[in-house]
Formats: structure tokens, sequence, C-alpha cells
């Protein structure tokens, strides 16, 4: 697995940029968000042990074979804002949020991401996927012939105890169900660590570059043993494309 530090030109929140927050909540566990989580992702009071993830703060995410991760930075504060997930030729960008105790977030922000893409000439549909009600949205971009064509992402989200995921799926996930699996399959084991402080609404969960990430060890050094699978040898982070986005 290999590490990357990608560039993010604007502040993001739940469903769009610059986003207002609403008042901070009390820090108090709450046992569950809006909706059932059967088919993950996880929270941490779920785990019994964070060995063998690989964690990134707010984030623990499960290694996989050919797996590679870009965190993303904003350039006005060089805070990492989400991290993307690239598998097979697709990808899977991933943003947690803190969310109210007593209710969910999906709902309103399915409907702030189609007026968003709508203002950019772009077009939604509501589908029924893995996750629950998922988005996907057709935004217009220019093809490499100078033909006009379409720019697809599939939004997935999930309310959990607190917190907020959402997913954005690209390349062939987007289109396609039998080249999203494998994405599917990492996002349900990923862990959400809300934390006790309390935080506004939407506010970002913070990540951050892995505590133990070092140079690329040589070809014999042998990977740390883990429960499920071994840890993922990490690259030093160095910058690489900004991942494209709608919203």
């Amino acid at each position: 697995m290999v590490f990357g530090l990608g560039r993010k030109a604007k502040k993001d929140e739940a469903s769009e940029p610059d986003d207002s927050l609403t008042a901070a909540e009390s820090p108090e566990d709450a046992a569950a968000g809006s909706g059932v989580r059967a088919n993950g992702p996880l929270d941490e009071s779920e785990i019994t042990s964070r060995d063998g993830y690989v964690d990134l703060g707010a984030l623990l995410i499960a290694p996989s074979d050919g797996l590679q991760l870009r965190l993303e930075v904003e350039e006005a504060t060089q805070r990492v804002v989400a991290v993307t997930l690239d598998l097979n030729g697709s990808s899977l960008q991933l943003q947690a949020f803190a969310a109210p105790k007593t209710e969910g977030l999906w709902d309103e922000i399915r409907e702030q991401i189609g007026q968003s893409v709508g203002a950019q000439g772009g077009q939604v549909e509501e589908i029924e996927g893995s996750f629950g009600t998922e988005l996907v949205a057709k935004l217009p971009a220019g093809l490499p012939d100078g033909s006009q064509g379409y720019r697809v992402a599939r939004f997935v989200g999930v309310d959990g105890p607190r917190w907020f995921l959402r997913g954005v799926l690209g390349g062939p996930a987007a289109l396609e169900r039998a080249a999203a699996e494998p994405l599917e399959a990492l996002f349900r084991q990923v862990v959400v660590i809300r934390g006790g402080s309390p935080m506004p609404p939407r506010d970002l969960l913070q990540l951050r570059l892995p505590k133990d990430a070092a140079a690329t060890p040589p070809p014999s050094a042998a990977p740390q043993p883990a429960p499920a699978q071994p840890a993922p040898a990490l690259q030093e982070p160095e910058r690489g494309p900004e991942t494209t986005q709608i919203g």
C-alpha cells in the first residue's frame, strides 16, 4: 500500500464547501445514529483493537493488496481533509463529520448535493444501493477530443453514533457494481473514531498521517503481524494530483 499527499483548494463540509455549521452538541456518547449500519462502516465501540488497521486519526482503514491511499490537504490551512482509496482503477474518497446524537445528516445532505450539482448544469439520480439510498451525479466535462461528456460520481452516506461518513466513488466503480465491490467491501470495514469532545454538526473529524509512516523498507524487511493480515508498508508521502470531486 502506498501513501501520497494531494492538494485540495477549498474547505470541505459534509455536502459542499463552506457550508455553515450549527450549534455544538453535548459530548455524551449515543448508541446509534439514524438508520441501521448492518453493512458497516463501524464505530470505534464496535471493535476490540486497532491492530491491523492503517490509523489515520478519525478513520481506521483496513489494508488490502494493491490499495493506495492519498491524503488530501487543504492548501489554506494545510490540514488533511479527506483520504482517497485508489484500487483497480477506481477511487473512493472518504470524509467523516460530526453529527447530532439524535438524528442523521444523510437525508439533508443528499438534497444539498443535488442542488449543488444542478447549479453546475449536472444531473442527479437517487438509487437504492448497498448502503441504502445513494446518489449518482453527472456533471458536464470536456473530453480529450474536445467534445462534451459527463463526469460521474456515486455518493454514499452512512449515519453513525454522533458521526456521518461520506464516500464518493469515482472511475468504473461509479457506474459498475462489479467494479465497485472491492471498494464497497473496504467502506464496510472503515472504523470511525468520533472522540468525546463536543463538535458542531458537519465539522470535519480530524485526519492525519499515520504515526508509523516512514520511508519504504528494504525488500527483505518482514511485515508487522496483525490479526487479519499484515499491516501495509508505507512510503514517504509526496504530493500527488488533486482528486476530482463534485460539490
